[in-house]
């Protein structure tokens, strides 16, 4: 009903001008999304559609659709066929969708193509990879959908293949770990110990929860156990836990013991980040990750938006374990049951469960 209210407010006030339509819902859109009114936000951009001229309509619906589907639903199509072990069937799909992207989506002379999924990457993106280009935000989350693609051709026997395809993901979203972890399995698979090391030291700067942290010193653990590193292997592994369990560890840990062949030393933090820094590696979440998401909440805060800076407080919290931040959290939300997420981790969202970067069997 409020939409529907809204709606009639709006086209009350348009004009025979369809250049002033436009820039007057464009901006009523903008001034909803940040009064986070999503029924006025939705008011306008159905307004938008219905002034658009039907040459645009028609530019627009080539640029979403495949197939008579919009693009997500094609992705939801192909994730269907991988959970359904169609995998040849998938992969014709998915390279069509692939081959559709990366040419309706290039990056321009003066502008590209991003698919940042919330405020905390588009201030990191920001910070860590600002561009003189005029950024696009893109309609699809394209990050995972040639993740998918990048997956399924690894597991159809093409992880070579995969690797300028999941370069391409990150193009799109270089704060996504999803295709970083996929990539890490690549050459993992490849036997690429140096590049899946180099690629997880690029994955730990931009790591925002636990679990991410946690899968990084993971996939490290496992290369260098196949290196024969074995003291170092338990290293990371143990440092996995710290920051998020995992179930396959005590294997991994069982498997290092019985490879070299006597009993592995528990390290503690000193060693962690002795060993660590053998390799260049940091101990614990990257420093600006933990800045941009400590000052998107005070912002949130000073806005008095309260669910979004929850939501950035958690972050911060969960990269700090800060009481005073705990409190605070509290204070705002005093029936949290829980603070720090389980294995479900805040880049996943509602991604297929297509990637392992942890070693399952140790035998391999």
């Amino acid at each position: 009903m409020a939409e529907n209210k809204i709606l009639e407010e709006l086209r009350a006030k348009l004009t025979d001008s369809l250049d002033e339509n436009n820039d007057f819902l464009r901006s009523e859109a903008e001034r909803f999304a940040k009064e986070k009114n999503i029924e006025g936000v939705a008011a306008a951009t159905q307004l938008i559609a219905e002034i658009m001229p039907q040459s645009q309509k028609d530019e627009v619906e080539r640029l979403t659709h495949m197939d008579g589907m919009r693009l997500d639903q094609v992705q939801e199509k192909i994730v269907a066929l991988v959970g359904e072990k169609k995998l040849n069937e998938a992969k014709s799909l998915a390279e069509r969708l692939y081959k559709k992207i990366i040419l309706d989506y290039s990056e321009g002379e003066k502008s590209k193509f991003v698919s940042l999924r919330n405020p905390f990457e588009d201030n990191l993106y920001q910070l860590r990879y600002k561009s003189d280009k005029v950024l696009n935000r893109s309609p699809f989350d394209f990050g995972t959908m040639l993740t998918t693609y990048a997956y399924i051709l690894v597991e159809t026997g093409s992880p070579l293949d995969a690797i300028p395809v999941l370069e391409k993901a990150m193009e799109y979203n270089p704060l996504d770990c999803g295709p970083r972890f996929e990539l890490a399995e690549v050459y993992k698979l490849l036997k690429n110990k140096r590049m899946l090391i180099e690629t997880t030291k690029e994955t730990l700067k931009v790591a925002s929860s636990p679990v991410a942290i946690a899968r990084c010193y993971a996939n490290v653990g496992y290369s260098l156990t196949d290196m024969g590193e074995f003291d170092d292997a338990a290293t990371f592994l143990t440092a996995s836990v710290m920051f998020a369990p995992h179930p396959a560890i005590p294997a991994e840990m069982r498997d290092l013991a019985q490879r070299k062949g006597s009993p592995i030393k528990q390290p503690n933090r000193d060693d962690i980040i002795a060993v660590m820094k053998k390799y260049d590696i940091p101990f614990g979440p990257n420093e600006d990750v933990i800045s941009v998401a400590a000052q998107l909440a005070a912002n949130y805060l000073m806005e008095k938006d309260i669910p979004n800076a929850l939501m950035a407080l958690k972050l911060t919290y969960n990269l700090t374990l800060d009481e005073d931040i705990k409190k605070l959290i509290l204070s705002y939300e005093p029936n949290a049951q829980q603070i720090v997420p389980g294995q479900e981790s805040a880049e996943e969202g509602n991604k297929p469960n297509i990637t392992q970067t942890i070693n399952n069997d140790p035998e391999e």
